[in-house]
C-alpha cells in the first residue's frame, strides 16, 4: 500500500470529524432524547407498557409504510418471532446469506431450523437471485407444491436476505424466486431502515420482516428490534408471543402456549421517538457523507468506495470501501486503526464459523472473495460541510 495516499486519507477524515480518534458508529442525541426519556421516568411508566412504545410502532410502521410494527428488545428477537410466525418449523432449511451477522442464522437456530447458506452479489452484497436459482435447480425438488432438498430431504421453507450495509437486494430477483418455489420472503432489514429499492422501503416486501435499533444501528432505542408486517393477524400474534403469550386480563395471569419476554420497554421507544424525529437527516448526512468519502476514496490506488446498487436509494448505513486483493486486509486495518480511524472487516462468513460448517450451502466464491477485501470505516452521520 502507498502509505502516503493512506496517510493522506486518514488526515481527511480527522478534518472531516474533527477529532483524532473517530470511532466507526455512534449513536446522535439531541435534546429530544432527554425530553422524552425524562417524560418517561416522570410518569413511572418505564417498562413494557406505556405510550411511547405505541406512539413509536406507529412512526415506524407508518415511515416504512406498511400496516404494523411491534416493538421488541433486538433485532434478534425480531427475526425470530417473524420467522415463528410465518411458520417455519423445526428441520425446516432456510435460506439465507452467509455473508450477514451470526444473528440471521442464530435467529433460524433458535427454531431448530437449519440455515442453507446461499452466495451474494458483487453488485449488492445481497443474496444473488441467479445463483440461487441455480443452486436451486441442482439441490431442489418440488413436491406437492413445497420445495425439498433432495440431498437431505429437508423442506426448505422461506428466503431471508439481508440488506447489507443498509444497500437493498435485488427483491425482484428473490421475489421472482420465491414464486417459482413456493418460499416465504422474510426480510432481514436490520440494517436497512431509511434505505428503498425502486421507490418502496426494505421490509415491505416479504411476509414480515425484522429491524434492528441496536446502539450502532442509523437511529437506536439503545437495544431494540421491530417486527414489521403488512398482515394484521401476524402482527396480532407477533405481539402476543412477545408478550409471553399472556391472554388479555385485569388481573388474571394466563397464557395459551410458550411465549417470549421480548417486548420493547417504555424507556427504549421513547429513545426511539426522538430518533425518528432525526431519521430523514441522520439519511442525508450519511447519503452527503458517502459523496464526500467517494472523492477521497478515488485519491487511493486500488480502492473504491460500495455505492447503493441499481434502483437502490440507500441510507449508507456503513460506509464499505473495497480494496484491490493485492492488499493485505490485516495490514489495511491495522494501519488504521493505529492511526485512530476504527475500521471494522466484514462478518466471518457464517459457513466457516464451527456451529455452523456443516449446514448445507451453496457455491460462496463472491461470499469468499468479498470477505477477503472489504472493510467498513467511520460512518456516524454528519453534515460534512460544517466540518471541512
Amino acid at each position: 500500500m502507498n502509505q502516503e495516499e493512506w496517510l493522506q486519507f486518514v488526515k481527511k477524515i480527522k478534518i472531516i470529524y474533527d477529532s483524532k480518534f473517530i470511532p466507526l458508529h455512534e449513536p446522535t442525541f439531541n435534546n429530544k432524547e432527554i425530553e422524552y426519556v425524562t417524560d418517561c421516568i416522570e410518569s413511572g411508566w418505564v417498562s413494557s407498557v406505556g405510550s411511547y412504545v405505541n406512539k413509536f410502532e406507529e412512526e415506524l410502521a407508518k415511515f416504512i409504510g406498511v400496516k404494523r410494527a411491534v416493538a421488541v428488545v433486538n433485532g434478534t428477537a425480531a427475526l425470530h418471532i417473524a420467522l415463528k410466525v410465518a411458520g417455519v418449523k423445526a428441520n425446516d432449511e432456510v435460506l439465507i446469506p452467509s455473508l450477514t451477522f451470526v444473528a440471521t442464522a442464530n435467529a433460524v437456530s433458535y427454531l431448530n431450523a437449519i440455515p442453507h447458506f446461499i452466495d451474494v452479489s458483487n453488485e449488492t452484497m445481497g443474496i444473488d437471485p441467479l445463483k440461487l436459482d441455480d443452486h436451486l435447480k441442482k439441490i431442489g425438488e418440488m413436491h406437492g407444491g413445497h420445495l425439498f432438498n433432495k440431498l437431505t430431504g429437508r423442506h426448505i421453507s422461506a428466503v431471508v436476505p439481508m440488506h447489507t450495509f443498509g444497500h437493498s437486494m435485488d427483491i425482484d430477483g428473490i421475489l421472482n424466486v420465491c414464486d417459482r418455489y413456493n418460499l416465504m420472503l422474510i426480510e432481514d432489514a436490520a440494517e436497512s431502515l431509511g434505505t428503498y429499492y425502486k421507490g418502496k422501503h426494505t421490509a415491505s416486501f416479504g411476509k414480515i420482516n425484522a429491524i434492528s435499533f441496536n446502539g450502532n444501528k442509523i437511529i437506536t432505542t439503545g437495544g431494540g428490534g421491530a417486527i414489521v408486517t403488512n398482515d394484521d393477524e401476524l402482527a396480532d400474534y407477533a405481539k402476543h408471543l412477545t408478550t409471553t403469550a399472556k391472554l388479555h386480563h385485569r388481573w388474571q395471569y394466563e397464557h395459551d402456549e410458550i411465549g417470549y419476554n421480548y417486548r420493547m420497554p417504555n424507556i427504549n421507544a421513547a429513545l426511539g421517538c426522538a430518533q425518528m424525529e432525526q431519521l430523514p437527516h441522520f439519511i442525508e448526512q450519511k447519503r452527503g457523507l458517502a459523496d464526500i468519502y467517494e472523492k477521497l476514496v478515488k485519491q487511493l490506488t486500488g480502492v473504491k468506495l460500495f455505492k447503493e446498487p441499481l434502483h437502490s436509494r440507500s441510507n449508507y448505513w456503513l460506509q464499505t470501501i473495497i480494496i484491490d486483493e493485492q492488499y493485505e486486509l490485516e495490514k489495511v486495518l491495522e494501519f488504521l486503526n493505529e492511526q485512530g480511524i476504527m475500521s471494522r472487516p466484514i462478518w466471518t462468513p457464517l459457513h466457516h464459523l464451527p456451529m455452523y460448517k456443516d449446514c448445507p450451502k451453496s457455491d460462496l466464491s463472491v461470499c469468499e472473495s468479498l470477505y477477503k477485501k472489504t472493510l467498513n470505516i467511520p460512518s456516524t452521520p454528519i453534515t460534512v460541510e460544517e466540518n471541512e
